[in-house]
């Protein structure tokens, strides 16, 4: 059973960073690609960020290049979304996935306001 759990959203001021955590359980997560998704208040969930599965190559979404770099420690099978430069709207649940699976964990709440 796949398992994943978000963690390290909070308030934060415009400018400030977070880290966000997953955890992930249940399939092999040293071959499998990961990504963080987002979804704010009255819009669709969004890709944000993609990694491959030794960590080799990253993707973004434009409005987060150059502010939030997505890694992965395969050997606790846990990958993560530094995220600096926040903006008000970076607001949103963020989301792991295991991308060839169906499941999402409970997301961890992003707020950035003064």
């Amino acid at each position: 059973q796949v398992r994943l759990m978000e963690s390290g959203g909070g308030l934060v001021q415009p400018g400030g960073s977070l880290r966000l955590s997953c955890a992930a359980s249940g399939f092999t997560f040293s071959t499998t690609r990961m990504n963080w998704h987002r979804q704010a208040p009255g819009k669709e969930r969004e890709l944000v960020a993609s990694i491959s599965s030794a960590g080799v190559t990253t993707t973004y979404t434009d409005s987060v290049k150059g502010r939030f770099t997505i890694s992965r420690d395969n050997a606790k099978n846990t990958v993560y979304l530094q995220m600096n430069s926040l903006k008000p709207e970076d607001t949103a649940v963020y989301y792991c996935k295991a991308t060839l699976y169906d499941s999402w964990g409970q997301g961890t709440q992003v707020t950035v306001s003064s």
